[in-house]
């Protein structure tokens, strides 16, 4: 507490401080909201003028950036269907829907209040037990134990926003198939690239989210309006009430405990927090039919997970020197160009810095929660804009994201083919959510397998020595049997 204390003061004592961490939260938020160019867009940009800063304010504002950002792209995943970064893409799956029921304000809401408080319990523990975590979580989880929490979650992957069981396995197959272009992780082998060199690097998962998401929810209500079905969304500032979220207070505490866990993990971060959020909820609710459909646990899993991880990706980072995540590996960058290394020694050399930057983590998730129940307010209003004006503008904002990435003008004729197959995939009941959880969790377990396998000098019984790998391997196996028997036994259920 004293350190914390310290911290604070440091940390607001100085007008140069808090304006550079007014400015990191404002431009994590903003550039969080901008599909595409996200807050990684706004820390390259900065990073090279971090070296006219002290080390203390260069790793404070990263920091900043990193917390207000991640919530920052929930807004256009629940207004518009536009996840703001890969991390909120399951914020969409309910958000979304609510906003066209009307309850916007309520999704929005429940964002903002389990991106601050996922946030500032990530911090806490941070603060907390930042050595002792780290040092159990690189000794324990290694790529064997990530490997078979991947399999975990894609195993419960196939029951979100499918119309059957078979659908839904197909569409998680399906994005696992995509995830496989490009080259083979361990040997560099050339796969599925048709002699396209851009294909080599891989189909890149943003294009393919606003494709997926944006344009074929755009091309959907095109076709409403053209079969006079369409129907404006309604705009509500009505936020959830406490009593509805004492309601799914197990599930906060879940999502807190997954996101944390996973945010340790060096390499994996928000991204994966975020999925194993929403596929946790999913898997523990007694009526699995609600998700997609504009369920609130949905977002509120999500984004309490995703924001959880934030604080927890720093702890590799400052104990051991491994970054969690993106943008942890530029805040290695930011320390070297101060001469300094991240890692242990920190704590002994640098404690002023430490404390500055914890203390800067834990306000700024509570100033999301003030300034977002004041960005609510007015971003809401958005919706009242007719839909043959709103309709070119998330095109064009969904165009200059795909391309924001690599500079590739092929990125956006690859968005704009998901868009289509997405329309016609979910036309046809087949779950995009199946699909780009394939893609993402896809590209993650073959890396992780081939260490793995490497691990484990490529016997797979080896992990009947690792608890933690064996347990995660036989629960998804476990859901799996039980959804086939599920399907089989009771198809109108399934179907359901």
């Amino acid at each position: 507490m004293e350190n914390f204390i310290a911290g604070t003061l440091m940390l607001f004592s100085n007008s140069t401080s808090v304006l550079i961490f007014v400015g990191g939260l404002l431009g994590g938020m903003i550039f969080g909201a901008i599909p595409g160019v996200s807050m990684l867009t706004l820390a390259a940009i900065l990073l090279p003028f971090t070296g006219h800063l002290s080390a203390t304010d260069g790793i404070m504002l990263f920091s900043v950036i990193y917390c207000a950002g991640v919530f920052g792209g929930a807004i256009t995943a629940i207004l518009f269907n536009i996840p703001g970064a890969p991390e909120n893409a399951p914020t969409a799956f309910d958000g979304y829907p609510m906003t066209q029921k009307g309850q916007a304000g309520k999704a929005v809401g429940a964002a903002v209040l389990c991106s601050a408080f996922g946030g500032t319990c990530s911090a806490i523990l941070m603060m907390s037990a930042t050595a002792v975590i780290a040092n159990w979580a690189i000794s324990a989880f290694g790529p064997p134990e990530v490997f078979a929490l991947v399999f975990f979650g894609l195993a419960v992957a196939s029951s979100v926003g499918a119309a059957t069981l078979w659908k839904g396995w197909l569409s998680v197959l399906f994005g696992l198939m995509l995830a496989t272009v490009g080259l083979d992780p361990v040997g560099g082998i050339e796969r599925y690239d048709f002699d396209i060199p851009y294909l080599l690097a891989g189909i890149h998962f943003i294009p393919t989210i606003l494709g997926f998401f944006a344009v074929s929810e755009v091309i959907i209500q095109m076709e409403k309006r053209a079969r006079g079905t369409y129907e404006a969304p309604k705009v509500s500032l009505d936020f959830p009430s406490l009593v509805e979220f004492w309601r799914l207070k197990v599930a906060v505490i879940r999502s807190v405990v997954i996101g944390f866990f996973c945010g340790i993990l060096p390499g994996i971060g928000a991204v994966l927090a975020a999925f194993m959020g929403y596929n946790e909820a999913v898997r523990w609710s007694r009526d699995k039919s609600k998700f997609g459909k504009g369920e609130l646990e949905g977002v509120v899993s999500s984004e309490t997970a995703n924001n959880a991880a934030t604080g927890a990706a720093m702890i590799p980072l400052l104990a051991l020197g491994l970054p969690g995540g993106a943008l942890t590996a530029m805040m290695v960058g930011v320390f070297q160009m101060h001469d300094m290394e991240p890692g242990p020694l920190v704590f002994i050399n640098s404690g002023e810095l430490i404390w500055v930057v914890f203390s800067a983590m834990f306000f700024a998730n509570l100033c999301i929660f003030f300034l977002g129940w004041l960005q609510t307010k007015t971003v809401v209003h958005l919706l009242r804009i007719p839909f043959h004006f709103l309709a070119p503008a998330i095109l064009m904002m969904a165009t200059v994201g795909a391309y924001a990435i690599r500079g590739l003008t092929v990125d956006i004729v690859v968005m704009f083919i998901a868009g289509i197959a997405g329309f016609l995939l979910r036309r046809s009941g087949y779950s995009v959510a199946g699909i780009v959880l394939g893609i993402i969790l896809g590209k993650i377990g073959e890396q992780t397998f081939a260490q793995a396998m490497q691990m484990l000098y490529y016997d797979p019984m080896e992990y009947l020595n690792r608890p933690i790998g064996l347990a995660l391997i036989l629960g998804g196996a476990a859901t799996i049997v039980f959804n086939i028997y599920r399907a089989l036994r009771f198809p109108a259920a399934a179907r359901a």
